[in-house]
């Protein structure tokens, strides 16, 4: 619009400030330059683009009320209107609030979401479990096409080959990527494995957001076993890290952190079998020096002694009988003596001595009676000085004792 007449500066910047204030717009830009010294009422800075550099103003008031801060590299969404500073003819950006757009606006929302599990004690260090010394079975979440996965198992086969690997291939960026991470944690958590690696490599900001999702952490902390982290780079640290049992700045430190180095273990083994050789050296020193002292004990040098006091109960028992036997042998043989002559006098062969004899029939039954024999049998007469076979060739029965 054209004015009827001609203006003065200070008219003509009035008028453009007027027109310029009308309107409200938003911009997006990277801040270049700030300048929030202490005393001053207003932020100022610049934000810029590829081409073009815009001065801007925030009074003191409107940016603590905006709640956020910002700093030199941020990509900021400003909300404002254009004015300008009549005394000096300069044109700045009047911003009402702001926002951080980008990487910027990710990250907002990231650290809020940060806040609200480390309040619930997903973050608490006291909740995180220790990892296994000697895992047999190690799960593995991530892409099947990325450098990470190539690290991961060059790592084990290098430090630790006995480590049996359950593998789960996922898209680790995209809209999905989340929902599927969680599946394979679920998959491979599910196959009895000892510990959960769930790694990518390096990428920007933007792609790493899948580790920021918030279904994500909470699957990592209600994992039963423990779960590793190795996300992008050493600087790079996602909600996923926060929340892991165990955060590794890389994929290769990931593995190496749930694999003994196999010279680490050889150590370890070395060291152990050298403590057990000291140990039962020492068992067999005591047990020696214990059997040592048994061996000179008496009873050992002198193993007579076992059985000395039941000697001892035997000599006094013979001493016994043999004084028993002093007493009472000579009573003894003079009975003896006696029953031996009774039994001389009653012996038949002291009759048979005096001239008599002893007939035997073939039974050798001693003959009381001719009534016993028959002719023909054969006797055996036994006289003092020996014995007679005969057979009876004739019977005569003594009359005198057949009548009596």
């Amino acid at each position: 619009m054209e004015t009827p007449e001609a203006l003065s500066v200070t008219q003509a910047l009035a008028f453009a400030k007027g027109a310029l204030e009308q309107v409200t717009v938003r911009v997006v830009g990277e801040v270049c330059e700030l300048n929030d010294k202490p005393g001053y009422k207003a932020i100022y800075s610049s934000v810029k683009d590829e081409h073009s550099v815009l001065p801007c103003m925030m009074w003191l008031n409107r940016y603590n009320a905006n709640g956020l801060r910002f700093k030199t590299g941020d990509l900021l969404e400003l909300t404002g209107r254009f004015t300008l500073y009549a005394a000096k003819g300069r044109m700045s950006f009047d911003v009402f609030s702001f926002t951080l757009a980008g990487e910027g606006n990710l990250r907002v929302r990231v650290a809020l979401l940060a806040l609200k599990l480390e309040a619930e004690g997903l973050m608490n260090p006291a909740r995180k479990r220790q990892l296994p010394l000697f895992p047999e079975r190690v799960g593995l979440v991530t892409s099947p096409r990325g450098d990470a996965v190539h690290d991961v198992f060059r790592t084990l086969r290098r430090r630790y080959p006995l480590a049996r690997v359950v593998f789960a291939g996922v898209p680790v960026e995209g809209v999905e990527a989340p929902l599927r991470i969680i599946e394979g944690i679920t998959c491979v958590a599910n196959s009895d494995v000892d510990v959960v690696l769930v790694v990518r490599g390096g990428g920007s900001y933007e792609d790493l957001m899948p580790y920021n999702d918030e279904r994500l952490a909470r699957t990592i902390a209600a994992c039963p076993v423990p779960v590793v982290t190795g996300i992008g780079h050493e600087p790079d640290t996602t909600i996923a890290d926060m929340v892991a049992d165990y955060r590794a700045s890389t994929p290769t430190a990931a593995a190496e952190a749930v694999s003994p180095d196999k010279r680490e273990l050889t150590a370890l083994f070395d060291r152990q079998g050298l403590a057990l050789a000291s140990v039962l050296q020492r068992r067999i020193d005591r047990l020696g020096h214990e059997v040592g002292l048994r061996r000179a004990k008496p009873l050992f040098s002198h193993p007579e002694l076992l059985y000395a006091g039941e000697a001892m109960h035997l000599d006094a028992a013979l001493e016994t009988l043999t004084r028993v036997q002093a007493n009472l042998v000579p009573r003894f043989g003079q009975q003896v003596a006696l029953w031996a002559s009774r039994l001389s006098d009653l012996s038949p062969l002291s009759v048979i001595s005096r001239g008599y004899a002893m007939a035997l029939d073939e039974e050798g039954r001693i003959v009381k009676s001719v009534a016993s024999l028959h002719e023909g049998d054969s006797l055996s007469v036994t006289v003092a000085d020996g014995t007679i076979a005969t057979r009876i060739m004739e019977i005569h029965a003594n009359s005198q004792v057949e009548e009596g």
